[in-house]
């Protein structure tokens, strides 16, 4: 049992990432929230099924081409003060939205990059749509490279094979959770799963973004005083 305890802590850690991302408003969630209501299940179970693949590869980019970098010496303390702020900012970000007439984007440069996608691809079926959406948001390959950074720097996920698959895996079945239930929810009538509750849903987030990122500043303050003494 405890040789598995990594490979379940890293699973269980790319899970909670994968549903606590998936959570805010975006272009995927609103295309669901849209095309569902109109379309059904079947319809917006394959956008959100187009999402989690695009979000996997952006994720395995991350973790093998990029974490392996950020865990070595004062790259990793670097990497652990911006990650704290970088959960800051989302919390504040996530709690604070008052509105999701707009999707969340991180610069008007990714909102460019988006629209040109969609135009090159211009994608006909409900999964490509969900897939060139996250694809034509390069703030989502960001987060990922963060957090992996963060995941291994902490010994959550063990760097080799086996840990960043489970991490992987984790995120698959977090971010299919939450697409799958999004679309189930919107296709029962709009009515029943509101804008405003995406909304409330997006502040929890927030907050549990904002959790982590104290507890991970609490994290840091403590490893500074044991060195010290």
């Amino acid at each position: 049992m405890l040789d598995d305890y990594p490979i379940l802590l890293a699973g269980l850690t790319g899970f909670i990432s994968g549903l606590f991302l998936s959570v805010p408003v975006g272009p995927v969630n609103l295309t669901i929230m849209n095309e569902g209501a109109r379309k059904g299940f079947r319809w917006a179970c394959m956008i959100g099924l187009g999402a989690v693949v695009m979000e996997i590869i952006y994720c395995a980019i991350a973790f093998t081409g990029f974490a392996s970098f950020f865990s070595r010496g004062y790259v990793k303390a670097t990497m652990e003060l911006f990650s704290f702020v970088f959960m800051l900012y989302l919390g504040v970000k996530f709690l604070l939205a008052r509105s999701v007439a707009a999707p969340t984007h991180i610069t008007a440069a990714t909102d460019q990059i988006e629209a040109r996608l969609e135009e090159k691809f211009h994608p006909h079926s409900a999964f490509m749509t969900g897939l060139v959406r996250v694809m034509g948001n390069p703030g989502v390959l960001l987060f990922w490279i963060i957090l992996a950074a963060n995941f291994i720097s902490r010994e959550w996920v063990e760097p080799n094979g086996r840990g960043k698959l489970a991490c992987i895996s984790g995120v698959a079945a977090g971010t299919s959770v939450w697409f799958l239930g999004l679309s189930w929810a919107v296709s029962l009538g709009h009515k029943k799963f509101s804008e405003r509750t995406l909304l409330r849903m997006e502040h929890v987030s927030g907050v549990g973004l904002l959790v982590l990122a104290l507890a991970h500043g609490g994290s840091i303050v403590w490893q500074m005083a044991r060195h010290k003494m």
